[in-house]
């Protein structure tokens, strides 16, 4: 069942639209560093995912299709039939989904923070049990910690403490869910059939997905380029915003 998910339409009113997809644990907010460069000539298009913001919670078992089918919905119910999209973390392999499966919905895409499968060590299985017995509050400081270096958190504690807050404010049964679609994600059977013109950025001190992984992902695209920011963890469209939107501006808003 899809859910139909919290959204939010910025910029120019008949210009190409953008979709910008937030990491799983953060809502729409994480994209506020993007939105004066974006804006400036393109209708931008934010969602929150279930139990996330504003977006209705669900508790059921999902998978990563279950989760690109809300986005699908949703750019279905707007009658944007053709936009480019930006997708960072995890959340990321939406995109990959749709690309493979939906492939006209797509026309540029940039997957930041990326991979082509989950890492067999993450066990977020582990996560979604402890978000599920006792709550968010036993797992905002485990996956919160991979998002800023440490210069992020002495220099701009303020930023840190926000979106650690707002992770704590997810659904933590809806988060769990979430976590058990990342836990099991391999897409390495899909990224072959993305046709659309694909830019992979890493963050250089991502200590959750390193370089390699985005690398290993726009190696098995037929059309990308990779880009490694550095100065940043796995939030690095908030810290290091200056060089992210460089890139984003370039490809999908020339």
């Amino acid at each position: 069942m899809t859910i139909p998910l919290q959204y939010r339409i910025d910029g120019p009113r008949h210009a190409p639209v953008v979709l910008l997809v937030p990491p799983f644990g953060t809502t729409m907010s994480v994209w506020e560093p993007q939105m004066p460069e974006l804006t400036r000539n393109r209708r931008v298009l934010r969602v929150d995912h279930r139990g996330h913001g504003s977006s209705p919670a669900s508790a059921d078992a999902c998978g990563i299709e279950d989760l690109a089918l809300d986005v699908l919905g949703l750019l279905e119910v707007l009658e944007f039939n053709r936009v480019s999209a930006v997708g960072a973390g995890f959340a990321s392999s939406l995109l990959v989904w749709i690309a493979a499966n939906s492939p006209r919905t797509l026309e540029r895409i940039v997957l930041m923070s990326a991979a082509p499968r989950t890492p067999l060590m993450h066990r977020w299985d582990r996560i979604a049990d402890r978000a599920r017995e006792t709550g968010m509050e036993a797992v905002v400081a485990d996956v919160s910690l991979p998002w800023f270096t440490p210069d992020m958190a002495e220099e701009r504690p303020e930023v840190v403490d926000r979106f650690t807050g707002n992770l704590g404010k997810v659904d933590s049964d809806a988060f769990a869910a979430v976590c058990d679609a990342v836990h099991g994600m391999d897409q390495r059977h899909l990224v072959a059939g993305v046709r659309a013109p694909t830019l992979v950025v890493s963050a250089a001190h991502d200590p959750l997905l390193p370089p390699g992984h985005g690398r290993r992902l726009a190696d098995g695209l037929p059309d990308s380029r990779f880009e490694v920011v550095t100065g940043a963890a796995h939030l690095l469209g908030v810290e290091r915003a200056d060089r992210v939107n460089e890139l984003l501006v370039a490809h999908v808003a020339p």
